[in-house]
């Protein structure tokens, strides 16, 4: 048996008053996605436990088998691991988004989706201005970056507020307070000096995009924890495949090897049929193959019903598609990680739908791969992080 779990990042959502109140995956043609659910198992579950943030990295390390509650120390050490850099004791690590503030308002939270090449420039030249033995900026992919700091425990206790939490809001408010906040807002300051000048930002003005005005810091960590491996919980041989850090971190941490597949992206631009081609071909090697797409969540934080619209379909067109073509016994578990509603253009906790597809999981639960069809199945698994025992028939330690 082979198994392939398919995250479509932030797919799920809340009605939309001016499209006749349906959600972005009612109003998302999914012929395939459909048949599937006609043919499996269609329930509800919930990716976030409560009193937790509904971030990317918590609701996927449910989904992936892991309890947040007892693995969770942070969303920047997990993204640190898949970027190389070690965080030891005594030091912490935070996101380091790549923002655009203007007139003191959060304009945007990934500086108009700056690319890999122009944000390697402009954090090569915050070091550069920036760091030192105690203060070390590290690149990752596009928007998203690191921050290192040693010797300053204090600032993982920070309060922080993720930029995409606060489009166009005024940022004083937001930025970090309480014990452990005073460095971090002094870096905060300097880099808006520092990026003010940067050639990047007069090039991307002048052809109309955004530019970079400031970092902003937030989800700060320590050590990540030992973590048991898949295989040893699963007895399964797993991979990943993802255009973020953050998805490769956890596969990293839990003893997952990352598939490089050419064209994999973390936006619209993504080459979904050849994601689907590489992770096929992967279950030649691997038991579990795990595909996470981001372009969903990427169109539900910029507010484009249109684009999460296109991403769900274009996952089922050219994703799906080509699973349900797989000759050998298959099983096929599909689900977002949280809800990324269009209208609040950001994560909320509440439950998401799941489907599990392939032998031994019966049909006549749904027609349609929606929040109201896994609703009305009546069947739920509350804590999303049982999900891969269920789906894979192995014993949750």
């Amino acid at each position: 048996m082979k198994y392939v779990v398919l995250i479509v990042d932030g797919a799920a959502g809340l009605p939309l008053e001016d499209r006749g109140g349906k959600t972005t995956l009612e109003l998302a043609r999914t012929p395939n996605l459909d048949a599937l659910t006609g043919e499996g198992l269609l329930g509800l579950t919930n990716n976030v436990p409560a009193g937790m943030e509904p971030s990317s990295a918590i609701a996927c390390m449910s989904l992936l088998g892991y309890d947040p509650v007892v693995y969770y120390r942070g969303r920047a050490a997990i993204e640190a691991v898949s970027m190389g850099v070690p965080v030891r004791r005594g030091e912490t690590v935070f996101r380091c988004n790549l923002v655009a503030i203007k007139c003191g308002r959060m304009w945007s939270y990934s500086s108009g989706h700056i690319g890999s090449v122009e944000s390697r420039e402009l954090i090569g030249a915050l070091n550069e201005e920036m760091g030192s033995d105690e203060v070390t900026f590290h690149p990752g992919v596009g928007y998203r970056h690191l921050l290192k700091i040693k010797g300053h425990p204090e600032t993982a206790r920070a309060l922080t507020v993720p930029p995409h939490d606060i489009h166009d809001q005024p940022v004083a408010p937001h930025l970090p307070r309480g014990r452990g906040s005073q460095l971090l807002n002094r870096l905060i300051l300097k880099s808006q000096e520092v990026l003010k000048h940067q050639a990047v930002n007069y090039v991307r003005a002048s052809r109309g995009q955004i530019p970079a005005t400031s970092i902003w810091l937030a989800w700060g960590s320590g050590p990540i924890p030992n973590t048991p491996s898949f295989g040893e919980i699963y007895g399964l041989k797993a991979a990943v495949t993802s255009g973020v850090d953050l998805l490769n971190g956890l596969g990293m941490m839990t003893g997952m090897d990352i598939l490089n597949i050419p064209g994999v992206t973390d936006n619209m631009k993504n080459d979904f049929a050849g994601q689907a081609e590489g992770a096929i071909a992967a279950l030649e090697t691997y038991d579990l193959v795990v595909i996470h797409v981001e372009a969903p969540d990427e169109a539900g934080h910029a507010g484009n019903a249109a684009e999460k619209i296109e991403a769900i379909e274009r996952i089922d067109s050219e994703i799906v598609s080509r699973l349900r073509g797989y000759k050998k016994p298959l099983r096929i578990m599909v689900l977002p990680d949280h809800p990324t509603p269009v209208a609040v253009r950001t994560h909320v906790a509440l439950p998401v739908p799941f489907l599990m597809w392939g032998p031994g999981f019966e049909g006549g639960s749904g027609t349609r791969f929606t929040e109201a069809e896994a609703q009305k199945s009546g069947f739920s698994i509350p804590e999303g992080h049982r999900l891969m025992s269920r789906f894979t028939g192995g014993i949750y330690a």
